[in-house]
């Protein structure tokens, strides 16, 4: 080996955070590739609603993204709030895997913020927001 050139050891694993991050950029990819005339009118595609006829907390969340990368925020907010809170959390993560792969750093671990207390009330909201549509 050149005396210039680095030791490299063998490359860490994929994280939780990073597959999360990959397929959270194909989700909003996908989004801005298909129709919001499209999704709208589209086949259900949640178990839930499916087998209940009740919307679950996460249905129109399609919706809201796709709506979101067309640049309608009043629509994705129509569709479902949460898809708005999920694309800004998706781009936060997106931004801190990015900047530890750059600096060499241990990418941010999912449990750990997932954990967090802002976090936690999210998703109390999120499930309290899902009762309420399927009592209304």
């Amino acid at each position: 080996m050149d005396a210039r050139s680095p030791e490299r050891g063998p490359r860490p694993p994929v994280a939780p955070s990073e597959w999360v991050a990959a397929g959270g950029l194909v989700a909003l990819g996908t989004a801005f590739v298909l129709s919001p005339a499209g999704v709208q009118d589209g086949a259900v595609i949640c178990p839930f609603r499916r087998v209940t006829g009740l919307p679950c907390p996460g249905c129109g969340l399609t919706r809201s993204w796709v709506d979101l990368a067309h640049g309608d925020l009043a629509g994705a907010w129509a569709m479902n709030p949460f898809g708005i809170v999920l694309v800004a959390a998706l781009a936060v993560l997106v931004v801190l895997v990015v900047r530890a792969r750059v600096r060499g750093d241990a990418p941010p671990r999912l449990d750990a913020w997932l954990r967090r207390p802002a976090v936690l009330v999210v998703l109390a909201g999120w499930l309290v927001f899902g009762l309420a549509r399927m009592a209304a």
